[in-house]
């Protein structure tokens, strides 16, 4: 979205937040001609959303002005009340299976059928995604996520430590991104009791699941979430990144994005098999493939294993995709984009 506000307003509405007494929608301009819209609901209307989102989108029509936008929907819960504002052009950037999220609501399945009648093009997230949503829509793209090089890159630098990551000689071995159902807290127990003389790390927010769930060891660290442009600082300080992932539903479709931010920092990678990570990145070399029984094997392998050789192989990979490549493509399946955007996201 970013690189869209280069060319024309973008707005992007982030999904609901229910603490207020009233209802009222804050808009921030984050960078220029990028607006992050933030609706407030009252909690006890949460069952009723969809008039207070009516409200705030005839908001933006009135003051900011807002004719016939493209309306790019990540969220299909929010897609009803934005019709409204007569888009010129509907497009579904579906990032992950909606309906296979812990706790998504019963109405998600029949929403997101609604938006796919309505979509003009829609982009899936991922190798596996896109095979499911091309048999229900005419016109779909392959656009996984990309990857900052240059932001991540850094993490090959020698680059002052944060002060909560764990400084110790010890092997660190780092995941970062949601902890909700898709990772699998069993096995991150696990293999931290095995290998008690290495320090496990743990980036990003707890969805979906109750906090009491995550284990708890000495060399395990949970630091809860941090700023995207951080990241970089505490994936320097780690010697293997990891994706423990469940195999379940909610990784069926899933394609990681934190999968190129780690071989953009230059690091071994070990992860289950979840299918868009074996292939390409298993197949390539790039991620060590393990299951429950192998993991803490393949963490001593990564450690052991050439760096330089390692970030050869990655930079081979990362010279084919970039965030700006994906949105040249992007703009090109929309052929020509004159009405602002807005992003109905989470």
């Amino acid at each position: 979205m970013s690189r869209f506000a280069q060319e024309r307003r973008v707005y992007f509405f982030e999904e609901p937040i229910y603490d207020r007494e009233f209802p009222s929608i804050e808009i921030s301009e984050v960078e220029p001609n990028l607006m992050v819209c933030t609706p407030f609901i009252p909690k006890k209307e949460a069952l009723r959303t969809e008039p207070y989102l009516r409200q705030m989108f005839d908001i933006l029509e009135r003051d900011e002005g807002v004719r016939h936008p493209v309306l790019w929907v990540y969220a299909p819960m929010m897609f009803r009340a934005a019709m409204d504002l007569d888009p010129e052009l509907v497009v579904y950037d579906c990032m992950d299976e909606p309906t296979a999220s812990l706790g998504a609501p019963s109405e998600l399945g029949v929403r997101e059928c609604e938006l796919l009648r309505r979509a003009d093009v829609v982009f899936a997230g991922g190798p596996s995604l896109y095979q499911r949503k091309r048999a229900v829509h005419g016109r779909v793209t392959n656009a996984p996520s990309s990857v900052d090089v240059t932001l991540f890159g850094r993490a090959r630098e020698l680059l002052p430590p944060p002060r909560d990551q764990p400084a110790t000689e010890r092997p660190r071995i780092g995941l970062s991104g949601v902890i909700d159902e898709r990772v699998n807290l069993t096995l991150l127990d696990e293999v931290s009791r095995q290998r008690p003389s290495y320090d496990f790390v743990v980036i990003g927010p707890v969805a979906n699941i109750d906090p009491s769930m995550l284990p708890s060891r000495p060399n395990l660290h949970f630091l809860g979430p941090k700023p995207y442009r951080e990241l970089p600082a505490y994936l320097a300080g780690w010697d293997v990144a990891m994706m423990p992932f469940a195999l379940n539903d909610s990784t069926r479709f899933h394609c990681p994005t934190k999968t190129l931010e780690y071989l953009a920092a230059g690091k071994q990678v070990v992860a289950t098999a979840v299918h868009d990570v074996v292939n390409p990145y298993g197949i390539l070399g790039v991620v060590r493939i393990a299951d429950a029984a192998t993991f803490p094997d393949s963490i001593d392998e990564a450690l052991a294993a050439d760096p330089h050789l390692h970030r050869v192989r990655c930079d081979a990979i990362l010279e084919r995709t970039s965030w700006d490549s994906t949105f040249h493509d992007m703009k090109a399946a929309l052929q020509s984009l004159h009405a602002p955007v807005i992003a109905l996201g989470s």
